[in-house]
């Protein structure tokens, strides 16, 4: 099973890609380039990679065809992609509306491979636990929180707040639409601590330094070349709710009078370029506010109840809606049926004690005690309205005949949720052991 994954057969891009990538010393867990799409599609689905480097302008490939197969079962194909293209071919608006249904981390050309492939990959494997929430947090946790430390380079940014976007869609939060806006208000948030923050770059020094050729990218560069602002960092905090997301923005400059900019926003003309990332954000969210020195914005969103689409083996079955305090089985009971969770929260009960709670990002309920023929080891609850698709073994096994590598995906899910156990089992017994030595 590959970390990374390269989809491509030019000889020049693979050459560049396995330049950068030996620099993370990742060349080991790279498969190699593909160019037959049967091939491709059987990798996907066999090997499922974490990361697919996708070349989006290979002639040689039929990349809409396979971006069609990523779609139609995104439950499965829940990989990230860094797509790259070649802006004589492609245009970026358009490649990005193309890909706004899949998980995409990244997206730059050809030219700026050397500059951002291995540092996108580096962000994106470093904090890729985010995409699987539940993995990482403990079965008690009501919320999921942590932080990135962005430093100034707005190329990165993208690898970041893509991550948040994706785990938010993943987890059912957020549908498509919103999934972008949040994407873009961070970006514009994040962006503005770099330059405005940490850089100390004005509106007007940006124009003039732009209308004279240059790039927003050669300013900071320019300005970073002083060591104590290449040195500067944006925090992007994060905590996530059952039923919101709060986002703290933090740069490390001087901040601003935020009055007179309350005041600004409120005669602002709407038609102008100055200011519009910020008030996006504003009219993307729940509420964007300022600390009182002006160097962190917090940025609310509000959750929505957005169901998953049925995988393309199971679209025939019919949703079961539960609604809220409705059981979904019981502790002791057979276990004839999985569960395919396509919205809501369910909370899990053992011995009438709350041990935890599902959400769509578990994509299976049940899998367990349905796959060894156990009793239901706990009671599971819906703690609001949701969607369930029903499972009977004899459908499992027919989808799983027909679907092969579904067997794949759940075994690797089942060895995922596995792993987590044998990780808080063993901090268990560590935390048990430091008790008893201070006894």
């Amino acid at each position: 099973m590959s970390v990374i994954g390269v989809i491509n057969s030019d000889q020049g891009i693979a050459k560049t890609i396995e330049s950068e990538l030996a620099e993370i010393n990742l060349s080991g867990d790279v498969m190699p380039s593909h160019a037959d799409t049967h091939e491709i599609l059987e990798y996907l689905n066999f090997d499922m990679p974490e990361v697919i480097i996708m070349n989006l302008s290979d002639a040689n490939i039929n990349t809409d065809y396979i971006l069609k197969q990523i779609i139609s079962d995104t439950w499965l194909h829940n990989f990230g992609i860094v797509g790259i293209f070649n802006k004589k071919t492609h245009d970026e608006k358009k490649l990005m509306q193309k890909l706004k249904k899949i998980n995409l981390l990244n997206l730059f050309e050809y030219a700026k491979i050397n500059s951002n492939l291995s540092k996108s990959i580096n962000i994106i494997l470093a904090n890729r636990q985010i995409i699987f929430q539940r993995e990482i947090s403990d079965k008690l946790v009501e919320k999921i929180s942590g932080s990135f430390e962005i430093d100034n380079d707005i190329m990165a940014v993208p690898s970041y707040t893509n991550l948040i976007a994706i785990a938010l869609a993943n987890q059912g939060y957020v549908d498509e639409e919103m999934k972008i806006n949040t994407n873009i208000s961070l970006s514009e948030l994040i962006i503005n601590g770099i330059e405005h923050g940490n850089c100390k770059i004005t509106y007007r020094e940006k124009a003039e330094y732009i209308n004279n050729g240059g790039s927003i990218y050669e300013l900071i560069a320019e300005k970073c070349k002083n060591s104590e602002i290449a040195k500067k960092r944006v925090v992007l905090e994060y905590e996530i709710f059952s039923d919101h997301s709060v986002f703290k923005i933090r740069d490390e400059g001087d901040g601003f009078d935020v009055k007179r900019y309350q005041e600004w926003i409120q005669k602002k003309n709407p038609y102008s370029l100055l200011g519009r990332g910020i008030l996006m954000a504003r009219g993307f969210s729940k509420r964007l506010s300022y600390n009182n020195k002006g160097n962190e914005a917090t940025l609310l969103i509000e959750h929505k109840n957005v169901p998953v689409s049925s995988p393309a083996g199971f679209s025939d079955q019919q949703a079961l809606h539960f609604k809220k305090s409705e059981i979904i089985f019981r502790e002791g009971e057979e276990s004839n049926f999985i569960y395919y969770i396509l919205s809501g929260r369910y909370g899990v009960y053992h011995k009438n004690k709350k041990i935890g709670y599902i959400t769509p990002s578990d994509i299976f309920m049940g899998e367990m005690s349905f796959l060894l023929n156990n009793q239901r080891s706990a009671t599971v609850q819906a703690e609001k309205e949701g969607k369930l698709l029903k499972i009977s073994k004899k459908q499992f096994i027919s989808v799983i005949k027909k679907y092969p590598h579904y067997g794949i995906f759940l075994s690797r899910l089942i060895a995922r949720k596995l792993a987590r156990t044998n990780i808080a089992t063993a901090h268990m017994m560590l935390r048990m052991s430091d008790y008893n030595k201070g006894i």
